[in-house]
Formats: structure tokens, C-alpha cells, sequence
């Protein structure tokens, strides 16, 4: 039941996982059967508690109503009872005659020595003045004090009943110096009611008692005044009759809130400092709030036993502390002058807080209001997308720098560096890395997986987004050219350039040397986050990670591929349409295209990463090769059988295996000029008799499967002899075939 739990993902991540079902749904049918078990015995307990509750206040009521009635009895009996006794009036008027002597006797003994009773609880306050850590005469100045207290209340109360607004005044008069002293005293109760906690650790415990033996007396006071008070208001028409019973405090004095709000102002106090200590350190708040745990403590190990048992001292001090913990958090977190590391160590406090106080004896569920009203998922959240606010204004400012630098390229340099084994980079990337480990530590300094993995992920979905953007910038400059819209051809090389340093750029991301320990930017962004999440978020990352890897891949292999779209749509702009045409066999076009290559593969072959430089010069092989297949498309091509276009072509492509035979990678070498005998085929394409041309079809489809038949029927209408039937025949034996798919090959990208 108190297991977490477990994700149906997580039981079934294989296919032969799915065995398991039976098991798993007799397994989740024990543990319903538990549950549900539970859940009946949970009710049943329930109701039963319920149903006793609401017998034991239909009982209640049924008492109520007995002593109301036999009340009502004692009262008739009264009244009656006065008819049964002769002369009933007389012994009561006499009676009645005989207490208002006695009161009045009482009264003016007590008027007569009031001052010199007053001036010997002065006297007494004025030595407790100067021994304020003893004051020896607490409590009979607090007894002198209410008897003088009753005194007064009596007095006033009389003579508001004489209606004589003269007399009032004169005894408010004398009465004065009363209040003052009620001051005094209440500013010695104060005062140490403030210092409690200190008291406790001084081990003044005789203070601390009597003034929790003054507080309990003044709280009795108060319930009897206002059960009086309440009684007479129900029964006014009895309240002339029970004026003998009311002596004593007439007013309620409220000692008794007076002490908790001492403990509340104490505690607020403390508060205040640490909120100082808090702002000036957010390090520092399990340090500034150490006191908080000492008070409580000091409670339950000293005062408990001090204090009335129906008090629940400690329980009492807990509500007050917690409560003012509860404020002072939530108004820490609203505080302008706090900052996110502040709110950050609000966060992380609430788990720390409920384990220190179930230490001290206090449950979780007990603590009301939660300390921070539950809203950690809340601060959760906004601190996460504070730091993420951060990450998009580095990554806008980095990538609008790069903008910059990009439109400025074309100075010496092409506003671009060299690491340290001479290859192209662009300046930023350094410091687009550097910033996303410095937000990794801010996510990790909260120390909370939730907050990491947040910020992990929307790192993951920038730097996808990085990338996009910068093919996106490099797409759209290259069309310029592409399209003929640059004069004289301004800040092409600085173009090429940048493609080639985007290139390092991405291989600089991914690739290890795992032999001298250096991690590339990808693989030691991952080891600095690793440690910050849980092992389930490291499976997923993992995927995060493989498919940006692969996306730097495929960005590197896209800015060489545009590279070599350019040289075919700029160097050999004039070159390209003239294949196959009748000024084809007056020009040596492939073998000027072939130093062209040459003389870019020379130039850029040691600013290119060492991972790259054949794949460089396999893209342009290719881009060569599908350029010039292309070429039947050619405005004006045509092979005519008077023509030696067999001879030509074999001169073109001997011209290219000259180079690529001469290369120092003798697998690239062969890899790259096999690719070029497709060019066999598509001579036997052009030679092969009419009736032999689905044959020839049939053969080149079959050795390359994505073979287009739109690039064959061009091929087919470039023939001097071209007849639809030959068309239609090839067609007809594509129909037949059936074509087993394999790996793209280089036919796939002749369209």
C-alpha cells in the first residue's frame, strides 16, 4: 500500500514483457482485494465512530433538558416556599437589612485602607523593579492587586446603581493611582512572559511557575466572568436576583491572551532578525531559523512540567511558532527585496522543517496551515522557467551575435576563429556551451530533480532549435546564390567558409578523444548533468542525447553537401549546361571541374576537421557525378550515333579517376570511383540497340533499385534515335520487376 508506484511503462519495456500480463493482473487483483478489504474496514469504523458521536450528543441533550427542568423546579419551589414561612416578608426585609450593613461595613474598611494597601503593592513593585530576574513579589502583588481590583469594581458597580454622576466621579478620583500600579504589574508580566525561552535556559523555573500560576487564576477569573455574563444575559429576569453571588472581577482581564501574545511578539521578534540574515545570506536559513527549534525544544524539556496539564504548552507554543512560520515564509516569498536564490531555499525548507518538528513530537498533519500553503510545485515551476527565461535571453543574444557576425563575414577572417589544430569555428559556440553549464549549475544548486530535469529539457529542445535556426540562416543565404540574386558573387567565399566552420562546429559537439580524456561539448554537458537526475530521467536523456548527436551529424553532412551544391551552382554555372550538348566535344569541361574540385579540396582539407575531410570530398565526388548524369537534361543534349560520344565520356570519367584514383585513402578511393561506374550503365543506356534498351533497363534497375524512370525516359529521348516504343517498353518492364528496396545509392539522387 505505501509502495510507489509503479508505471505500467516500466513493467512492460519489452516485447517478451508481455508474458507477464497474467502474472501482473492476478498480482494487481490481490493487492485490490487488499485494498478494498481495507477500505470496508475503514468505513465500517468510521460509521460506528460516527453513529456513537451522534449518541453521545442525543444523550448530552437529553441531559440538558433534565437539568433545565429540575432548575425550573429549584425556582417554583423558591417562589412557593416563601408562602409556607410566616411572616416570610418581615425575616427577609430584616435579613436583607442585616447584609447591606455588612456590605456597607466591609465597603468603607476596605475605602479606608485602600491607599495604604495600595502604597505597599508600590512598594513591592518598586522592589521588584530592581530585581527584575527574581521579582520576589509577583505573586502577592497580584494577589493585593485583584483584592484591590475587586474592591473598585465593587464600588463602581454600587454606585452606578446610585445614579449619582458626582459620587462616580469622586471614586474614580480615588481610585486612580490603581490603574497605574495595574500598569506596572502588567509590564513585569510582560516582560517575562517575553523571556520565557531565556528563563528556562537561566534555569529560573520559580518565575517562569509563578507567573503560570497568575495567568491560571486570571483565566479562571475570566471563564467565571463570562459564564456570569452569559448566564445573566440568557436570564436577565434573574440577574437582580443573584447580584449577592457576583463578587470578584466584574470585568474580564485576559492575562491569559496577554501570555500568548507575548510568546507571538517574542517569536516575531526573532523572526525579524532572521529575515535580515536570510536577505543578506540565502545560505543561511536553516542558520538564521536554528532558534525556532531551540525555543520549542527548551519548551518540551522545561516547561512542560512547569505549566497547567489542560494548558498543552507545547502544543500551544507550536501553533504559535508555526503559524509565524507559515507568515513569515509566504511573506518572504511575496518580499520584493528576496531573490530567486531566497525562494530557492524556501523550497527545499518545508522537508527539512516537518523533520526537525516530528523530532520535536509534532505530526505533519497537525501543523495547519501547511508552511508554505503548499506551494512548492508553484515555486517549482517559476524558478524553473527563471532559469529557462535566462537560457532563451543568453541563446537570443548569442544567436543574434552570430547573426551579426555571419552578415559581417565578409572581412578577412570571415569573422570566424581557428581552434587549436588550425580548423574553422564560429566564436560563439564556446560560450553558448559555457553558459549552458552555468545554467546547469544554477538548476543543480536548487538541488531538487524536478527543477534540473525541467531545465535539462528545455536545453535539449533549444539546442534542437539552435541548430534549426542556423541551418535555417545558412539556407536562406545560400539561395542567393544559388538563385544568381549576389553581385559578383560577394561574400561567397566567406559563405563557404562558414559552412566549412559549421561543420567543425558540429564535430567539435560530438566527438570524443576518449584516449587523452577529452570529452566533446555534447558528452561533457551530459557528464555535468548526470549526477543532478534520477535514473529514470538519465534513460530519456540518454535518447535526447543519441538524437542530438545525430542531428549534429546530419547538420555537419548538410553545410558539405550545400558546399558542393554551391561550387556546382557558382564554379561550374557557365560549365554544367554545356554537357552533352555540341560544345561539349569541344571542351575539356570535366577536366577544368576536376582542378576545381581539387584546388577546394587542397584549400580546405587543413581547416576541416580531420572526421570530415573524406566525407568532403565524397559529397563533391557525388555532387559531381549526379550533376553530370543530370546533365541529359541539358538544353540541346543529344546523342547522336555519328557522334564519338562514347569516346567523350569515357574521357570525362578517366579524367576523374585520374584524380580520385590519386587520392591518399585508398578505401575512399574505391569507394568513390566504384560509384562513378554507374556511368556504365548509362553508357549501355545510350548504345544498347532498340530492342536490347529494356534489357539494359532491367539490369541497371536491378543493380540500382532507385532508379528513376523519369531520369531514364530523359536519357532515352536523348538519343539521336528515340522512338516511344522504346519508352513504352521499359515501362512495360518496370511493370514486370520486382524491385527489392536496399540502401540509398547514388541513382536515388539523380532525378
Amino acid at each position: 500500500m505505501d509502495a510507489a508506484p509503479v508505471k505500467l511503462s516500466e513493467l512492460l519495456r519489452h516485447p517478451d514483457d508481455l508474458d507477464k500480463i497474467p502474472a501482473l493482473k492476478l498480482e494487481f487483483t490481490r493487492k485490490k482485494a487488499a485494498v478494498d478489504s481495507q477500505l470496508r474496514g475503514g468505513l465500517r469504523d468510521q460509521l460506528e465512530t460516527t453513529q456513537a458521536g451522534m449518541n453521545g450528543i442525543t444523550d448530552g441533550q437529553k441531559t440538558l433538558q433534565a437539568i433545565r427542568d429540575e432548575m425550573m423546579k429549584i425556582d417554583t419551589l423558591c417562589s412557593e416556599s416563601q408562602n409556607m414561612i410566616k411572616d416570610f416578608a418581615s425575616i427577609n426585609l430584616v435579613s436583607q437589612a442585616h447584609r447591606n450593613f455588612g456590605a456597607v461595613e466591609t465597603m468603607v474598611e476596605n475605602l479606608q485602607t485602600f491607599n495604604d494597601r495600595l502604597n505597599r503593592v508600590e512598594t513591592m513593585l518598586r522592589e521588584d523593579e530592581e530585581d527584575k530576574e527574581n521579582m520576589p513579589n509577583l505573586l502577592a502583588v497580584h494577589y493585593e492587586l485583584t483584592q484591590l481590583r475587586n474592591i473598585r469594581d465593587d464600588a463602581m458597580e454600587q454606585i452606578q446603581r446610585a445614579d449619582d454622576p458626582s459620587l462616580q466621579s469622586t471614586l474614580e478620583d480615588y481610585f486612580s493611582r490603581l490603574d497605574d500600579a495595574i500598569d506596572w504589574f502588567d509590564e513585569h508580566v510582560g516582560l517575562i512572559a517575553l523571556n520565557m525561552i531565556n528563563l528556562l535556559i537561566a534555569d529560573n523555573n520559580s518565575l517562569v511557575v509563578r507567573l503560570a500560576i497568575i495567568v491560571e487564576a486570571e483565566e479562571k477569573s475570566d471563564q467565571r466572568v463570562e459564564a456570569l455574563q452569559e448566564a445573566l444575559k440568557d436570564h436577565k429576569e434573574m440577574a437582580t436576583r443573584f447580584q449577592s453571588i457576583t463578587d470578584g472581577a466584574k470585568t474580564v482581564r485576559g492575562y491569559k491572551e496577554k501570555f500568548l501574545k507575548a510568546i507571538a511578539v517574542n517569536c516575531e521578534g526573532q523572526f525579524g532578525e532572521a529575515r535580515e540574515e536570510f536577505l543578506a545570506d540565502p545560505t543561511k536559513l536553516e542558520k538564521a531559523l536554528r532558534w525556532y527549534f531551540n525555543d520549542l525544544n527548551a519548551v518540551k524539556q522545561g516547561m512542560v512540567s512547569l505549566m497547567p496539564k489542560k494548558w498543552k504548552i507545547l502544543k500551544t507554543y507550536g501553533d504559535i511558532y508555526h503559524q509565524l512560520m507559515h507568515d513569515f515564509l509566504v511573506g518572504m516569498i511575496d518580499d520584493p527585496e528576496s531573490s530567486s536564490a531566497n525562494t530557492l531555499e524556501i523550497i527545499n525548507w518545508p522537508e527539512k522543517y516537518y523533520k526537525k518538528m516530528r523530532k520535536l513530537g509534532f505530526a505533519e498533519s497537525d501543523l495547519k496551515p501547511h508552511v508554505i500553503d503548499n506551494r512548492e510545485q508553484d515555486l517549482v515551476k517559476d524558478f524553473r522557467q527563471l532559469i529557462i527565461k535566462f537560457l532563451d535571453e543568453w541563446i537570443d543574444r548569442i544567436f543574434a551575435q552570430e547573426r551579426r557576425d555571419f552578415a559581417d563575414r565578409n572581412v578577412e577572417g570571415s569573422n570566424l576563429d581557428t581552434d587549436e589544430y588550425g580548423y574553422f569555428r564560429t566564436k560563439n559556440l564556446v560560450d553558448m556551451w559555457r553558459m549552458l553549464r552555468e545554467q546547469v549549475d544554477a538548476a543543480g544548486n536548487s538541488q531538487r530533480t524536478d527543477v534540473a530535469e525541467g531545465v535539462i529539457d528545455a536545453m535539449f529542445l533549444r539546442l534542437r532549435s539552435r541548430q534549426q535556426s542556423f541551418q535555417k540562416m545558412l539556407e536562406e543565404e545560400a539561395a542567393k546564390y544559388e538563385a544568381d540574386k549576389v553581385p559578383e558573387l560577394e561574400g561567397f567565399q566567406a559563405l563557404q567558409d562558414w559552412l566549412i566552420a559549421t561543420a567543425n562546429d558540429q564535430m567539435a559537439c560530438i566527438d570524443d578523444n576518449e584516449e587523452e580524456g577529452r570529452f566533446a561539448y555534447l558528452s561533457s554537458f551530459k557528464q555535468k548533468f548526470e549526477p543532478l537526475v534520477t535514473p529514470q530521467y538519465m534513460e530519456r536523456a540518454e535518447n535526447e542525447v543519441s538524437l542530438l548527436s545525430e542531428n549534429y551529424i546530419d547538420l555537419s553532412t548538410w553545410c558539405l553537401n550545400k558546399f558542393a551544391k554551391l561550387v556546382i551552382a557558382v564554379d561550374f554555372k557557365t560549365v554544367m549546361p554545356t554537357f552533352f550538348t555540341p560544345k561539349w566535344y569541344e571542351t575539356t569541361a570535366m577536366k577544368q571541374m576536376i582542378i576545381t574540385v581539387e584546388e577546394y579540396v587542397g584549400d580546405y582539407q587543413q581547416v576541416l576537421h580531420h572526421s570530415l575531410v573524406d566525407v568532403f570530398i565524397q559529397i563533391l565526388a557525388d555532387e559531381l557525378l549526379v550533376q553530370y548524369l543530370m546533365s541529359v537534361r541539358n538544353k540541346g543534349a543529344k546523342f547522336r550515333r555519328t557522334d564519338p560520344f562514347q569516346d567523350k565520356i569515357f574521357n570525362d570519367v578517366s579524367t576523374a579517376f585520374e584524380y580520385f584514383r590519386s587520392l591518399p585513402n585508398a578505401d575512399l578511393s574505391t569507394e568513390i570511383t566504384q560509384s562513378w561506374r554507374v556511368t556504365e550503365k548509362f553508357l549501355d543506356l545510350l548504345t544498347a540497340s532498340k530492342d536490347a534498351v529494356p534489357d539494359v533497363f532491367q539490369e541497371f534497375k536491378t543493380s540500382y533499385w532507385d532508379l528513376q524512370i523519369t531520369w531514364v525516359e530523359a536519357v532515352l529521348r536523348s538519343r539521336d534515335d528515340f522512338e516511344r516504343s522504346m519508352l513504352n517498353a521499359v515501362k512495360a518492364r518496370a511493370a514486370q520487376m520486382d524491385v527489392v528496396r536496399g540502401a540509398e545509392t547514388i541513382m536515388g539522387k539523380v532525378k
